[in-house]
C-alpha cells in the first residue's frame, strides 16, 4: 500500500536516522534544510529530520487516535504535507522553521519498509476472508478503510511472521536458536508466561540473549527503558543489529502533488480526506468494533452474476411494503424486497406518481439507464425498472436516510471524525463518476444516503449527465428548477457543468455535514446567493469543523 506521503519530493520513505543524516549532508546542511521519512516506531507516523547550526535534529510525528498527525506537544494536522507547510511558517518548538526541502536525488524513490509488502498481503487476506470480497470491491475496501484495517491487523500481525513461535519456553527457544547454523543475529519472538509480555531471543557470539518486551496500558510495546512501539514487529525490526536469518526468511538490518491548485478533480480530494480519516472509534457489536462498510451486504457488487443484470424486472419478484421512506416531485419512495435468483435483498422503490406525465416518465427512465452503468460501493446501485401498476425504479436500500437528516437527528452521537469518514466515501464515489465521464449536477447532503453510521452512498441521479470522452464540460439547454445554493458560478452564469462544478457542490455538501445538516446560506434567496459569491463571499466555518476541512471547502470554492 503506497504511503500517502509518497507524492512529496522530500519524503524518503523507510530510511534510518543515519541515512537521513547522510542525505542532509549531501544537501549542504543549510539551516532549515529538512526531509520527511517513515517512523519505524509509530504505526502511520513520520519523522522530520532537519539541519540547524551544523547539527541534525529528528522530530517524531505520531498519528493520533483521531487520525491526525502531531509532533509531541504540538498542534495536530490532517496530513504530512499540511504539517510541513505549517512548520515552514512557524517553528513552534522545532529548532528552526522548515526553510528548504531536501529533494530526493533523481531516480531515487521513497524506500519501502521491510514489512510493507507483508502488511499489504495481510490486509488483502483479512478483507478477503472476513468479507469474502474480490476484485474491485476488495480494492475499494483496502483503499477507503486502510487506517481502520491496519489497526485491526496490527496487534496480531506478528503471529503471521515466521520468526514468531508462540508460547514456547526459554530453554526451547535456546534449543531452536542453537540448532543448525548459529549465525549472529538469528532470533525469534515468543510469549512469556506473564500475560501481555513477550521475549525477543537472539544469538550473538554463540550466546543466546533474552530481552523482555512489555505492553503498557496504552497498548504500546517496549524493552524496559527503551523506546515504545505500536506493534511487536516494529520492536523486532528496529532492534535487529545485523542481517538476520530465521527459519529461511532474510531481513535487512536497520540501525537506528501540490494541493494549492484550482478546482480540479476528486482524486486529490480523496487523498486529502484520507489523511484525516480517523480510527479512534467507540466499539460496536460487530466483533467488538464499529461496523465498516464491508460489513454491509450492500458493499459488494450485486452484479457478480451476469444473469442478475436485467433492466426490466418481473412484478412477481418484487414485494412492496406500504412504508413510505420519502417523497419528491416524481412521487414516493417505498420499502420492499426483491427476489434475485440466489438471494432476497432489501430495496428502495421509487414509484412514479403520475404515469400520464410523459416528461416525468422519461426522466425516470433516463435515470435508470444512467444508473445501470454504475457499479461502485459508494454509489446507490440500480437493481432495475418494474413497469406494473406504476412505473417503479428499484434500488439498493440505504436505511439510514439522507445525510443531512441523519446528522441533525444524531448530533450528540456523531463525532467529527465520523463525518470525515463519510465525506471521504462520498469523494471516492464522486471520483468514480468522474472516471466514468459523468457529472452529478445535484450533489448535496440530501442526496447522500446512509447505510449505517460509518457507510454512505451517493444517490439521486435525476440531473446527471454524461459528457463526451473528449469534452471537459457540457452546456445545459434550459435552467429549469436548479439547486442554486449548491451550484458553481459557471453553472449559474453560463449553464456549464463539469466535474469541477461537482467539486464546488462537494464543498457545500461538506459544509452541510460539518454543520450537522443545517441549510447553507441561511435564509438567503437564490439571487442573493449568486451576488454574495460573485462579491467573494463564502460560507463560514461551522463551529465543529476542523480548520483543515474548512480550508479544503474553500479550495472547492475557488472561483475559476
Amino acid at each position: 500500500m503506497r504511503d500517502i506521503a509518497c507524492c512529496l519530493p522530500f519524503f524518503f520513505g523507510s530510511i534510518s536516522r543515519s541515512e537521513a543524516d547522510e542525505y542532509l549532508r549531501m544537501g549542504g546542511m543549510s539551516d532549515g534544510l529538512f526531509l520527511l521519512r517513515q517512523c519505524l516506531r509509530s504505526l502511520g507516523g513520520y519523522v522530520i529530520s532537519i539541519a540547524y547550526e551544523s547539527k541534525i535534529y529528528h522530530y517524531t510525528i505520531e498519528r493520533q487516535m483521531n487520525g491526525t498527525l502531531a509532533i509531541s506537544g504540538g498542534k495536530p494536522h490532517c496530513g504530512p504535507e499540511i504539517l510541513c507547510e505549517y512548520y515552514s511558517r512557524d517553528a513552534d518548538g522545532l529548532c528552526c522553521v522548515l526553510r528548504k526541502p531536501c529533494i530526493r536525488p533523481s531516480g531515487v524513490e521513497p524506500k519501502s519498509g521491510v514489512f510493507d509488502s507483508l502488511r499489504d498481503s495481510m490486509l488483502r487476506e483479512y478483507v478477503r476472508k472476513t468479507w469474502n470480497l474480490e476484485g474491485e470491491d476488495l480494492e475499494q475496501a483496502i483503499i477507503t478503510q486502510a487506517p481502520q484495517l491496519e489497526k485491526l491487523i496490527a496487534t496480531t500481525a506478528h503471529e503471521k511472521m515466521p520468526w514468531y513461535h508462540g508460547s514456547i519456553s526459554r530453554s526451547n527457544a535456546e534449543q531452536l536458536l542453537y540448532s543448525n547454523n548459529q549465525t549472529d543475529g538469528k532470533f525469534l519472538l515468543r510469549e512469556r508466561n506473564t500475560p501481555g509480555t513477550y521475549a525477543l531471543s537472539m544469538i550473538y557470539g554463540k550466546t543466546v540473549y533474552h530481552y523482555k518486551i512489555d505492553m503498557d496500558k496504552s497498548g504500546k510495546f517496549s524493552i524496559p527503558e527503551g523506546s515504545k512501539f505500536d506493534t511487536l514487529w516494529q520492536v523486532n525490526h528496529t532492534y535487529l543489529l545485523f542481517k538476520l536469518t530465521s527459519r529461511g526468511l532474510l531481513f535487512q538490518k536497520h540501525r537506528n502533488k501540490n494541493i494549492n491548485e484550482t478546482r480540479s478533480d476528486f482524486q486529490r480530494l480523496s487523498v486529502v480526506a484520507l489523511n484525516i480519516n480517523a480510527d479512534g472509534y467507540t466499539p460496536d457489536p460487530v466483533k467488538g468494533r464499529v461496523p465498516l462498510p464491508m460489513d454491509s451486504n450492500v458493499f459488494g457488487s450485486i452484479y457478480s452474476d451476469p444473469k442478475e443484470m436485467k433492466l426490466y424486472l418481473l412484478r412477481e419478484n418484487l414485494m412492496i411494503d406500504e412504508l413510505e421512506l420519502g417523497s419528491g416531485n416524481f412521487g414516493s419512495v417505498k420499502k420492499g424486497v426483491y427476489k434475485l435468483p440466489k438471494k432476497h435483498i432489501d430495496v428502495a422503490i421509487k414509484v412514479l406518481k403520475n404515469d400520464n406525465e410523459k416528461s416525468l416518465k422519461d426522466e425516470l427512465m433516463k435515470e435508470a439507464q444512467f444508473m445501470q452503468q454504475l457499479d461502485h460501493p459508494y454509489i446507490v446501485r440500480l437493481i432495475g425498472v418494474c413497469d406494473a401498476e406504476h412505473l417503479m425504479l428499484v434500488m439498493e436500500m440505504a436505511s439510514g436516510g439522507p445525510l443531512n437528516k441523519f446528522l441533525s437527528s444524531k448530533k450528540d452521537q456523531i463525532s467529527v471524525d465520523n463525518i470525515v469518514e463519510l465525506l471521504f466515501q462520498v469523494s471516492e464515489g464522486m471520483k468514480y463518476l468522474e472516471q466514468k465521464n459523468f457529472v452529478h449536477r445535484d450533489l448535496a447532503a440530501r442526496n447522500v444516503l446512509i447505510v449505517h453510521q460509518h457507510y454512505a452512498k451517493i444517490s439521486d441521479f435525476g440531473l446527471s449527465k454524461a459528457i463526451g470522452a473528449d469534452d471537459n464540460y457540457y452546456k445545459a439547454r434550459t435552467a429549469g428548477k436548479w439547486p442554486v445554493k449548491w451550484y458553481a458560478p459557471e453553472c449559474i452564469n453560463f449553464r456549464k457543468f463539469s466535474s469541477k462544478a461537482d467539486v464546488w457542490s462537494f464543498g457545500v455538501t461538506m459544509w452541510e455535514a460539518f454543520s450537522f445538516g443545517q441549510k447553507p446560506y441561511k435564509k438567503m434567496k437564490g439571487p442573493d446567493v449568486v451576488s454574495f459569491i460573485e462579491q467573494g463571499g463564502r460560507l463560514e466555518r461551522p463551529n465543529e469543523c476542523p480548520e483543515e476541512m474548512h480550508k479544503l471547502m474553500q479550495e472547492c470554492w475557488i472561483y475559476k
